[in-house]
Protein backbone atom coordinates (compact mmCIF):
# COMPACT_ATOMS: atom_id res chain seq x y z
CA UNK A 1 0.00 0.00 0.00
CA UNK A 2 1.16 3.18 -1.11
CA UNK A 3 -0.51 7.14 -1.42
CA UNK A 4 -0.57 10.71 -0.52
CA UNK A 5 -3.60 12.73 0.08
CA UNK A 6 -4.52 16.05 1.77
CA UNK A 7 -4.22 16.02 5.54
CA UNK A 8 -7.62 17.76 6.16
CA UNK A 9 -9.54 15.12 4.50
CA UNK A 10 -7.76 12.50 5.92
CA UNK A 11 -8.37 13.77 9.17
CA UNK A 12 -11.77 14.78 9.06
CA UNK A 13 -12.24 10.62 7.67
CA UNK A 14 -10.79 9.15 10.68
CA UNK A 15 -11.93 11.32 13.10
CA UNK A 16 -15.76 10.52 11.79
CA UNK A 17 -15.33 6.81 11.87
CA UNK A 18 -13.50 6.63 14.64
CA UNK A 19 -16.80 7.56 16.98
CA UNK A 20 -17.54 3.43 16.14
CA UNK A 21 -13.73 2.22 17.72
CA UNK A 22 -14.10 -0.61 20.08
CA UNK A 23 -12.86 0.88 23.26
CA UNK A 24 -14.34 -0.73 25.90
CA UNK A 25 -13.81 -3.98 24.38
CA UNK A 26 -12.57 -8.01 25.17
CA UNK A 27 -11.31 -8.22 21.66
CA UNK A 28 -8.67 -5.64 21.26
CA UNK A 29 -9.05 -5.83 17.12
CA UNK A 30 -12.07 -3.58 17.63
CA UNK A 31 -9.49 -0.84 18.96
CA UNK A 32 -8.12 -1.18 14.93
CA UNK A 33 -9.52 1.11 12.12
CA UNK A 34 -9.32 -0.38 8.82
CA UNK A 35 -7.51 0.87 5.36
CA UNK A 36 -8.55 -0.15 2.27
CA UNK A 37 -7.39 1.37 -0.65
CA UNK A 38 -9.45 1.17 -3.86
CA UNK A 39 -8.05 2.55 -7.00
CA UNK A 40 -8.07 6.28 -6.09
CA UNK A 41 -9.97 6.28 -2.97
CA UNK A 42 -9.18 5.23 0.41
CA UNK A 43 -11.72 3.17 2.28
CA UNK A 44 -11.99 3.75 6.05
CA UNK A 45 -13.74 1.16 8.83
CA UNK A 46 -14.53 1.36 12.05
CA UNK A 47 -16.67 -1.06 14.26
CA UNK A 48 -17.62 -1.95 17.76
CA UNK A 49 -19.73 -4.61 16.68
CA UNK A 50 -23.23 -3.12 17.79
CA UNK A 51 -22.38 -0.48 15.11
CA UNK A 52 -19.99 0.56 12.15
CA UNK A 53 -18.75 3.46 10.51
CA UNK A 54 -17.19 3.58 7.28
CA UNK A 55 -16.25 6.53 4.56
CA UNK A 56 -14.00 7.16 1.61
CA UNK A 57 -11.10 9.77 0.88
CA UNK A 58 -9.85 10.58 -2.68
CA UNK A 59 -6.10 9.50 -2.94
CA UNK A 60 -3.44 9.42 -5.47
CA UNK A 61 -3.04 5.80 -5.26
CA UNK A 62 0.66 4.75 -5.82
CA UNK A 63 0.11 0.56 -5.18
CA UNK A 64 -1.74 -1.27 -5.68
CA UNK A 65 -6.03 -2.58 -3.57
CA UNK A 66 -4.80 -3.41 -0.35
CA UNK A 67 -6.21 -3.35 3.38
CA UNK A 68 -4.37 -2.92 6.55
CA UNK A 69 -5.39 -2.55 9.83
CA UNK A 70 -3.66 0.48 12.02
CA UNK A 71 -4.92 1.60 15.75
CA UNK A 72 -7.53 4.03 15.35
CA UNK A 73 -6.92 6.67 18.72
CA UNK A 74 -3.20 6.28 17.59
CA UNK A 75 -4.10 7.26 14.13
CA UNK A 76 -6.28 10.19 14.89
CA UNK A 77 -3.71 11.91 17.10
CA UNK A 78 -1.15 11.61 14.16
CA UNK A 79 -3.54 13.01 11.75
CA UNK A 80 -4.68 15.50 14.53
CA UNK A 81 -1.18 17.12 14.71
CA UNK A 82 0.41 16.32 11.06
CA UNK A 83 2.62 19.28 9.98
CA UNK A 84 1.85 19.36 6.21
CA UNK A 85 -1.01 20.14 3.88
CA UNK A 86 -0.73 16.64 2.60
CA UNK A 87 0.86 13.46 3.58
CA UNK A 88 2.31 9.92 2.57
CA UNK A 89 1.44 6.94 3.81
CA UNK A 90 3.60 3.51 2.83
CA UNK A 91 3.83 -0.21 4.11
CA UNK A 92 7.29 -1.43 4.58
CA UNK A 93 7.70 -4.63 3.21
CA UNK A 94 9.50 -7.54 5.79
CA UNK A 95 8.46 -4.83 8.90
CA UNK A 96 4.71 -5.65 9.64
CA UNK A 97 5.09 -1.41 9.85
CA UNK A 98 3.44 1.41 7.83
CA UNK A 99 5.69 4.69 7.25
CA UNK A 100 2.96 7.77 7.53
CA UNK A 101 5.32 10.72 6.40
CA UNK A 102 4.04 14.72 6.37
CA UNK A 103 6.06 17.79 6.33
CA UNK A 104 9.43 17.20 8.60
CA UNK A 105 7.32 14.13 10.72
CA UNK A 106 7.80 10.75 10.04
CA UNK A 107 5.78 7.92 12.22
CA UNK A 108 6.38 4.13 11.75
CA UNK A 109 3.34 2.34 13.10
CA UNK A 110 2.89 -1.63 13.70
CA UNK A 111 0.33 -2.89 12.02
CA UNK A 112 -3.01 -5.02 13.22
CA UNK A 113 -4.18 -8.23 12.19
CA UNK A 114 -6.11 -7.74 9.03
CA UNK A 115 -7.21 -11.26 9.58
CA UNK A 116 -8.56 -11.09 12.86
CA UNK A 117 -10.42 -8.24 12.00
CA UNK A 118 -14.42 -8.34 11.76
CA UNK A 119 -16.49 -8.26 8.61
CA UNK A 120 -18.50 -4.86 8.22
CA UNK A 121 -22.47 -5.46 6.98
CA UNK A 122 -22.87 -4.40 3.54
CA UNK A 123 -24.36 -1.62 2.23
CA UNK A 124 -27.96 -2.97 0.66
CA UNK A 125 -28.82 -2.40 -2.82
CA UNK A 126 -31.84 -0.27 -2.55
CA UNK A 127 -32.85 2.44 0.41
CA UNK A 128 -36.23 2.01 2.15
CA UNK A 129 -36.72 5.59 2.79
CA UNK A 130 -34.58 8.91 1.36
CA UNK A 131 -35.27 12.06 3.84
CA UNK A 132 -33.26 15.56 4.16
CA UNK A 133 -29.87 15.03 6.26
CA UNK A 134 -30.87 18.03 8.13
CA UNK A 135 -34.61 16.95 8.90
CA UNK A 136 -32.37 13.49 10.52
CA UNK A 137 -30.13 15.67 12.21
CA UNK A 138 -32.96 17.38 13.64
CA UNK A 139 -34.88 14.42 14.87
CA UNK A 140 -31.69 12.70 16.81
CA UNK A 141 -31.18 16.41 18.44
CA UNK A 142 -34.80 16.37 19.83
CA UNK A 143 -35.55 12.83 20.61
CA UNK A 144 -32.47 10.56 21.34
CA UNK A 145 -31.66 12.48 24.60
CA UNK A 146 -34.86 10.76 25.82
CA UNK A 147 -33.76 7.25 26.53
CA UNK A 148 -32.04 5.66 29.26
CA UNK A 149 -28.15 4.78 29.14
CA UNK A 150 -27.58 0.75 29.17
CA UNK A 151 -26.37 1.29 32.39
CA UNK A 152 -29.64 3.04 34.05
CA UNK A 153 -31.59 -0.08 32.94
CA UNK A 154 -31.68 -3.53 32.08
CA UNK A 155 -34.59 -3.08 29.49
CA UNK A 156 -33.13 -2.65 26.11
CA UNK A 157 -35.94 -1.05 24.66
CA UNK A 158 -35.41 1.80 27.08
CA UNK A 159 -31.99 2.53 25.41
CA UNK A 160 -32.77 2.23 22.07
CA UNK A 161 -34.70 5.29 19.22
CA UNK A 162 -38.02 3.98 17.89
CA UNK A 163 -37.85 4.51 14.23
CA UNK A 164 -41.17 4.10 12.44
CA UNK A 165 -41.36 4.42 9.08
CA UNK A 166 -45.00 5.29 7.06
CA UNK A 167 -45.43 5.65 3.23
CA UNK A 168 -44.47 9.47 3.73
CA UNK A 169 -43.14 9.66 7.33
CA UNK A 170 -40.56 9.00 9.70
CA UNK A 171 -41.66 9.07 13.49
CA UNK A 172 -38.37 9.15 15.66
CA UNK A 173 -39.33 7.99 19.10
CA UNK A 174 -37.44 7.53 22.77
CA UNK A 175 -38.43 7.26 26.32
CA UNK A 176 -37.29 6.84 29.54
CA UNK A 177 -40.90 5.40 31.16
CA UNK A 178 -41.37 8.87 32.72
CA UNK A 179 -40.96 11.27 29.38
CA UNK A 180 -41.32 10.58 25.68
CA UNK A 181 -40.28 12.65 22.99
CA UNK A 182 -41.13 11.84 19.29
CA UNK A 183 -40.41 13.70 16.22
CA UNK A 184 -42.28 13.06 12.73
CA UNK A 185 -40.38 13.88 9.38
CA UNK A 186 -42.27 14.26 6.10
CA UNK A 187 -40.05 12.03 3.36
CA UNK A 188 -38.70 13.26 0.44
CA UNK A 189 -40.36 10.33 -1.55
CA UNK A 190 -42.82 7.60 -0.46
CA UNK A 191 -40.89 4.79 1.46
CA UNK A 192 -40.38 1.66 -0.35
CA UNK A 193 -41.55 -0.31 2.16
CA UNK A 194 -42.92 0.20 6.18
CA UNK A 195 -41.04 -0.98 9.29
CA UNK A 196 -40.05 -0.29 12.58
CA UNK A 197 -36.09 -0.30 13.59
CA UNK A 198 -35.39 0.25 16.92
CA UNK A 199 -31.34 0.81 17.39
CA UNK A 200 -29.40 2.04 20.53
CA UNK A 201 -29.86 5.89 21.54
CA UNK A 202 -26.22 5.92 22.22
CA UNK A 203 -25.01 5.06 18.45
CA UNK A 204 -27.67 7.33 16.91
CA UNK A 205 -26.61 10.60 19.49
CA UNK A 206 -22.70 9.60 17.58
CA UNK A 207 -25.14 9.26 13.86
CA UNK A 208 -26.40 12.72 15.00
CA UNK A 209 -22.99 14.44 15.69
CA UNK A 210 -21.19 12.89 12.22
CA UNK A 211 -24.80 14.55 10.43
CA UNK A 212 -23.72 17.81 11.87
CA UNK A 213 -20.39 17.50 10.07
CA UNK A 214 -21.20 16.72 6.91
CA UNK A 215 -22.66 19.44 3.82
CA UNK A 216 -24.96 17.15 2.16
CA UNK A 217 -28.54 17.64 1.43
CA UNK A 218 -29.81 13.65 1.49
CA UNK A 219 -29.90 10.48 3.79
CA UNK A 220 -30.66 7.58 2.62
CA UNK A 221 -31.89 4.44 5.24
CA UNK A 222 -31.37 0.98 4.55
CA UNK A 223 -32.32 -2.23 6.15
CA UNK A 224 -31.12 -5.92 5.96
CA UNK A 225 -30.77 -8.22 8.80
CA UNK A 226 -30.25 -6.94 12.27
CA UNK A 227 -29.28 -3.52 10.85
CA UNK A 228 -30.28 0.03 10.16
CA UNK A 229 -27.91 1.89 7.67
CA UNK A 230 -27.44 5.48 7.29
CA UNK A 231 -25.85 6.74 4.12
CA UNK A 232 -24.84 10.53 3.89
CA UNK A 233 -22.89 11.30 0.59
CA UNK A 234 -19.83 8.73 1.07
CA UNK A 235 -20.38 8.30 5.19
CA UNK A 236 -21.90 5.14 5.66
CA UNK A 237 -23.29 4.72 9.59
CA UNK A 238 -24.55 0.74 10.80
CA UNK A 239 -26.36 0.07 14.01
CA UNK A 240 -27.59 -3.21 15.58
CA UNK A 241 -30.80 -3.13 15.77
CA UNK A 242 -32.51 -4.08 19.04
CA UNK A 243 -34.71 -7.09 18.87
CA UNK A 244 -36.55 -6.07 21.84
CA UNK A 245 -40.42 -4.76 21.67
CA UNK A 246 -41.17 -1.54 21.70
CA UNK A 247 -43.79 0.28 24.54
CA UNK A 248 -47.13 1.28 22.48
CA UNK A 249 -46.37 5.20 22.82
CA UNK A 250 -49.51 6.38 21.02
CA UNK A 251 -51.34 5.27 23.77
CA UNK A 252 -49.32 7.60 26.87
CA UNK A 253 -49.33 10.51 24.31
CA UNK A 254 -52.04 12.98 25.53
CA UNK A 255 -55.41 13.29 23.26
CA UNK A 256 -57.76 15.89 24.88
CA UNK A 257 -55.78 18.03 27.55
CA UNK A 258 -57.97 20.45 28.33
CA UNK A 259 -55.59 23.46 29.96
CA UNK A 260 -53.61 25.18 27.55
CA UNK A 261 -50.66 27.35 28.74
CA UNK A 262 -49.04 29.34 26.52
CA UNK A 263 -45.38 30.77 27.71
CA UNK A 264 -42.51 32.17 25.91
CA UNK A 265 -39.79 28.92 25.85
CA UNK A 266 -36.54 31.43 26.96
CA UNK A 267 -38.42 32.69 30.00
CA UNK A 268 -39.78 29.33 31.06
CA UNK A 269 -36.31 27.44 30.51
CA UNK A 270 -34.62 30.04 32.66
CA UNK A 271 -36.95 30.42 35.19
CA UNK A 272 -37.05 26.26 35.21
CA UNK A 273 -33.18 26.46 35.73
CA UNK A 274 -33.33 28.72 38.90
CA UNK A 275 -36.23 26.93 40.28
CA UNK A 276 -33.80 23.77 39.78
CA UNK A 277 -31.46 25.28 42.04
CA UNK A 278 -33.37 24.45 45.39
CA UNK A 279 -34.91 21.60 44.23
CA UNK A 280 -35.05 18.75 46.08
CA UNK A 281 -32.16 16.20 45.23
CA UNK A 282 -33.94 12.90 44.99
CA UNK A 283 -37.02 13.96 43.35
CA UNK A 284 -35.87 17.31 41.40
CA UNK A 285 -39.60 18.35 41.66
CA UNK A 286 -40.86 22.00 40.44
CA UNK A 287 -44.38 23.13 41.05
CA UNK A 288 -46.04 25.00 38.42
CA UNK A 289 -48.86 26.82 39.55
CA UNK A 290 -51.63 28.40 36.87
CA UNK A 291 -53.67 31.07 37.99
CA UNK A 292 -55.25 33.34 34.96
CA UNK A 293 -52.97 34.93 32.70
CA UNK A 294 -49.76 34.05 35.16
CA UNK A 295 -47.76 30.66 36.08
CA UNK A 296 -45.81 30.65 39.26
CA UNK A 297 -43.33 28.53 39.78
CA UNK A 298 -41.80 27.25 42.80
CA UNK A 299 -39.24 24.67 44.37
CA UNK A 300 -38.18 23.63 47.98
CA UNK A 301 -35.73 21.55 49.81
CA UNK A 302 -34.98 21.15 53.67
CA UNK A 303 -31.27 21.11 53.06
CA UNK A 304 -31.28 23.99 50.63
CA UNK A 305 -34.19 26.60 50.83
CA UNK A 306 -36.60 27.93 48.54
CA UNK A 307 -37.59 29.91 45.14
CA UNK A 308 -40.44 31.51 43.67
CA UNK A 309 -41.01 33.17 40.18
CA UNK A 310 -43.79 34.26 38.60
CA UNK A 311 -44.05 34.58 34.53
CA UNK A 312 -46.86 36.28 32.64
CA UNK A 313 -49.05 33.80 30.24
CA UNK A 314 -50.09 34.65 26.81
CA UNK A 315 -53.23 34.16 27.35
CA UNK A 316 -55.85 33.44 30.34
CA UNK A 317 -55.83 29.56 31.42
CA UNK A 318 -57.89 27.59 33.90
CA UNK A 319 -55.96 27.04 37.28
CA UNK A 320 -54.32 24.22 37.60
CA UNK A 321 -51.29 23.16 40.33
CA UNK A 322 -49.17 20.29 39.08
CA UNK A 323 -45.04 19.48 39.49
CA UNK A 324 -42.80 18.17 37.08
CA UNK A 325 -39.20 16.34 37.38
CA UNK A 326 -37.33 19.84 36.46
CA UNK A 327 -34.56 18.23 34.42
CA UNK A 328 -36.89 16.55 31.95
CA UNK A 329 -38.91 20.19 31.34
CA UNK A 330 -35.34 21.82 30.63
CA UNK A 331 -34.01 19.39 28.51
CA UNK A 332 -36.74 19.46 26.23
CA UNK A 333 -36.74 23.19 26.08
CA UNK A 334 -32.98 24.47 25.61
CA UNK A 335 -33.49 22.21 22.49
CA UNK A 336 -36.62 23.60 20.61
CA UNK A 337 -35.48 27.07 18.31
CA UNK A 338 -39.72 28.13 18.94
CA UNK A 339 -40.28 31.58 20.67
CA UNK A 340 -43.45 30.34 22.25
CA UNK A 341 -44.35 26.63 23.64
CA UNK A 342 -47.48 25.37 24.83
CA UNK A 343 -48.00 23.27 27.85
CA UNK A 344 -51.06 21.45 27.73
CA UNK A 345 -52.56 19.81 30.74
CA UNK A 346 -55.13 17.96 32.54
CA UNK A 347 -54.87 17.59 36.15
CA UNK A 348 -51.90 17.05 39.19
CA UNK A 349 -51.69 13.36 38.51
CA UNK A 350 -51.87 13.24 34.26
CA UNK A 351 -49.54 13.67 31.84
CA UNK A 352 -48.66 16.88 30.43
CA UNK A 353 -47.48 17.75 26.95
CA UNK A 354 -45.12 20.21 25.66
CA UNK A 355 -45.89 21.22 21.97
CA UNK A 356 -43.29 23.85 20.24
CA UNK A 357 -44.77 26.82 18.72
CA UNK A 358 -44.01 28.49 15.22
CA UNK A 359 -39.95 27.20 14.14
CA UNK A 360 -39.96 25.15 10.93
CA UNK A 361 -37.30 23.10 12.79
CA UNK A 362 -39.62 21.94 15.67
CA UNK A 363 -42.50 21.04 13.55
CA UNK A 364 -44.21 17.42 14.01
CA UNK A 365 -42.16 17.54 17.76
CA UNK A 366 -44.00 16.22 20.82
CA UNK A 367 -42.93 15.71 24.18
CA UNK A 368 -44.62 14.01 26.92
CA UNK A 369 -43.72 14.36 30.65
CA UNK A 370 -45.67 12.34 33.74
CA UNK A 371 -46.13 14.33 36.68
CA UNK A 372 -44.28 14.10 40.17
CA UNK A 373 -47.32 13.05 42.47
CA UNK A 374 -47.11 15.36 45.65
CA UNK A 375 -49.66 16.50 48.33
CA UNK A 376 -49.89 20.38 47.43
Amino acid sequence: MEFSCGRNEFLSGVKTVSRALGRATSMPILAGLKLETKKNQLMLYATDLERAIWCSVPIENRGGDEAIVLNGELLVKIATTLPAETLELKTISGTGKVEITSGGATFDLFRLSLEDYPEVPTLPKEPICVLGKNQLERSLELVAFAALSARETSRLSLTGVDLVLEKETLKVVATNGYRLALKAEPLAQKASREGEFLVAADSLRDLAGILAQLDVEQAELYQSENYLFCKVGSTVFVGRLIEEAYPDFEKVIPKDNPIGIAVERKLFLEALQRAQITAAEESDAVILNVEGSTLKLSSQAAEKGEAHEILPLKKKAQPVKISFRAEYLIEALKRLQSTEVHLWLADAESAGLLEPGESEADQGFLYVVMPIRMDF
